[in-house]
């Protein structure tokens, strides 16, 4: 679905694949290996509007739940309802079948100010 190379990254893990003023969001390869076994997945209400740096869903593990927030403003369009049945997506394919939701993105700006991939890597080891 969303390579990595083609995301843009949240300070706080979530990437976002942006096409338009559609854009599909999900936690990093570097997100899931931290929270670990991912046990459950709350995500938010189809129609719920959300602003960037908003908490809009939480992945429990079975060390603690995180909190997930949207990288961009707009609306949810559409959820993995696949996460309910199967939480151990997020682990398998952060970037395929882990995702989280879909965005109708209401400033296609707020994408592009995102980290890129490059940016991501150097921002993973500066925080190590």
């Amino acid at each position: 679905m969303a390579s990595p190379e083609k995301c843009r990254f949240a300070k706080s893990h979530e990437w976002v694949s942006a096409e338009g003023d559609k854009a599909v969001v999900g936690i990093s390869d570097h997100a899931q290996a931290e929270i670990t076994d991912v046990v459950h997945v709350e995500l938010p209400k189809p129609g719920r509007k959300v602003k960037a740096g908003e908490a809009c869903a939480v992945v429990e593990s079975v060390k603690a739940a995180f909190d997930i927030y949207a990288p961009v403003s707009g609306e949810v369009s559409e959820v993995n309802g696949e996460l309910s049945k199967d939480p151990s997506l997020v682990n398998q394919s952060p970037h395929d079948k882990g995702w989280f939701f879909s965005i109708k993105i209401s400033d296609p700006t707020e994408a592009s100010a995102l980290m890129d991939f490059s940016q991501y890597q150097e921002f993973l080891k500066a925080a190590h």
